[in-house]
């Protein structure tokens, strides 16, 4: 029977080759499987479903600002532990390494189509975007700044609410930014307030909701509390696409919703609006 057996020669041992990890990405709108490279080029915006992914605070600075410029400001301002919170030092600590910024706000000022602004962006993968005594008093900062210098003031939202490692502290940030919006308005100042997902809770309750005028992109989560606390709650099922931007906007809540490609070119026309003309306050 040995013409039975086959004769197998040895294989000569071949050089493995290492594949980089995370190169490809899973697209959270469609499941589509993106090629990281490809989806940063289209400013993390999914091909095929649109679906916006969450990016940086400075990636959106660079996107909106011309020439990518920013003149940041109060960029050393940091939070402390006044209630001595559990871990609370090391998330910090954690965030400003991962994220490079010492706080889930960055603020400054730059030129959007040639119009001088006050901007400050939030960025959700510092502790979530969560607001606490520090990134409420860059706010207040800001909108003053704004103020003083007679600026148009556009604020970018992407948080999960207050801060709960301050407690009270960061909830009494939402009357602080609020009454400093009110002062704003007064002097006839522009804010546009622009919603990414998400933007709940404490944000969205004070200066997520008070722009004059409210850009959403599109899908995006925004809310007070989320969808599954408020079902629980009322004991029904709740409409479809609820609490998502194209639900607000049928709604009159929100004023625009805007895809990322074309935000820049909205808030130019946004600005313009406003720079030629007078705005009376009664």
């Amino acid at each position: 029977m040995e013409w039975f057996k086959r004769i197998r020669k040895p294989r000569e041992p071949q050089e493995k080759k290492d594949i980089p990890s995370g190169l490809w990405l899973k697209c959270d709108g469609c499941g589509e499987i993106l090629y990281r490279s490809q989806l940063a080029k289209n400013l993390s915006v999914c091909e095929k479903c649109g679906y916006h992914f969450r990016i940086s605070a400075r990636k959106y600075a660079e996107i909106l600002l011309d020439n990518q410029e920013l003149i940041e400001t109060d960029g050393n301002l940091v939070s402390v532990d006044v209630l001595n919170f559990p871990d609370y030092r090391k998330k910090l600590k954690e965030s400003e390494e991962k994220v490079r910024l010492k706080e889930a706000l960055l603020c400054g000022e730059g030129k959007i189509g040639g119009h001088s602004v006050v901007i400050a962006i939030m960025d959700f993968s510092f502790m979530g975007g969560s607001m606490g005594s520090v990134v409420g008093e860059k706010i207040a900062r800001t909108i003053r700044r704004a103020k003083e210098k007679h600026r148009s003031l556009i604020i970018l939202s992407a948080s999960g609410g207050a801060r709960m490692q301050e407690g009270i502290f960061s909830l009494m940030q939402l009357v602080k930014t609020s009454a400093a919006l009110a002062e704003l308005a007064q002097e006839g100042i522009p804010y546009i307030s622009i919603l990414t997902n998400p933007t709940t809770a404490g944000v969205m309750a004070s200066y997520g909701s008070l722009g004059d005028v409210i850009v959403a992109e599109p899908k995006a989560l925004i809310g007070f509390t989320g969808p599954r606390v408020i079902q629980q709650t009322i004991g029904q099922e709740l409409p479809e696409g609820f609490q998502r931007s194209e639900f607000l906007l049928k709604r009159g809540q929100i004023d625009i919703i805007c895809k990322r490609h074309a935000l820049k070119k909205t808030l130019i026309q946004i600005l313009n609006f406003f720079n030629e003309t007078e705005i009376t306050v009664k």
